[in-house]
């Protein structure tokens, strides 16, 4: 792989784990203290787990993005607005559900998160079919992560 295309690859990622990151700031200020004294259910995974598929999924979403931007031909305007939404409802989630300590507005947000990762996912696929495997895990968890959510919030509320 040429340097520009190993750039362009590396700025992808960096764009995914960056959202991560700003997320992460909100987060970090309540997983120990109001999380934590959250009535948890039976399906929360321990609080480690998040970082590293969250690490985990950011990498394939800038994979993905990188694999359309690379797409010569095809129209990508659309499938870049749809993920830029995405990645701003994905920060937003966790300013609203920890940060805010929203759990029921943080639940409706979420899923207008997961409508935009259904868009996008579509939109994706159109440029390059590969991208829906890439980003399939990145659907599963926040569809987990939306029933943990509604969960936490009907326990607690």
């Amino acid at each position: 792989m040429k340097i520009k295309k190993l750039l362009k690859l590396f700025f992808c990622i960096l764009i995914c784990q960056g959202a991560g990151f700003i997320g992460s700031i909100a987060t970090r200020s309540s997983v120990n203290s109001w999380y934590a004294g959250l009535e948890k259910t039976p399906i929360s995974p321990p609080n480690w787990l998040f970082a590293p598929a969250w690490t985990i999924i950011f990498v394939l979403m800038g994979i993905a993005l990188f694999l359309v931007w690379e797409k010569k031909g095809k129209s990508k305007k659309r499938a870049v607005k749809i993920f830029i939404a995405q990645l701003i409802f994905n920060i937003l989630w966790s300013f609203i559900f920890f940060g805010f300590q929203m759990p029921f507005l943080a639940f409706l947000e979420i899923i207008i998160l997961w409508i935009l990762i259904i868009l996008m996912i579509k939109e994706f696929a159109k440029i390059e079919k590969k991208t829906k495997w890439l980003l399939l895990p990145y659907i599963l968890w926040t569809s987990f992560a939306a029933i943990l959510n509604f969960l936490i919030w009907y326990i607690n509320y």
